[in-house]
């Protein structure tokens, strides 16, 4: 009767076969993000989005400021450009590390 505990037991804790394995975080780091140039501080190295959702901040669609991680994302960029954007939250300050303008 022990060893049939002792089973069970070891078969609850043990994941199944079949189970997939968790994606690695770096594969939801990398996600884009869509939204339109709002307004432009490059002197501040902050840019106003209107976005779509940002899956990897869970958060909804808005227009919001975000810090920059470098003054240089913002070359080539114009108010009015729809663009593809990657935000990460960096000791507690939302921050665009990518950005491009969508094709």
């Amino acid at each position: 009767m022990k060893k049939l505990i002792l089973l069970i037991a070891a078969l609850t804790i043990v994941p199944p076969l079949y189970a997939q394995p968790a994606p690695p975080p770096a594969a939801g780091a990398s996600v884009m993000s869509g939204g339109v140039v709002r307004k432009i501080d490059a002197s501040n190295g902050k840019i106003t989005l209107r976005h779509g959702p940002i899956a990897n901040l869970d958060m909804p669609g808005m227009t919001m400021v975000f810090q920059v991680q470098s003054t240089t994302l913002l070359k080539n960029l114009k108010v009015g450009d729809a663009v593809k954007f990657h935000a990460e939250s960096i000791n507690g300050a939302l921050t665009v590390t990518a950005i491009q303008i969508a094709k």
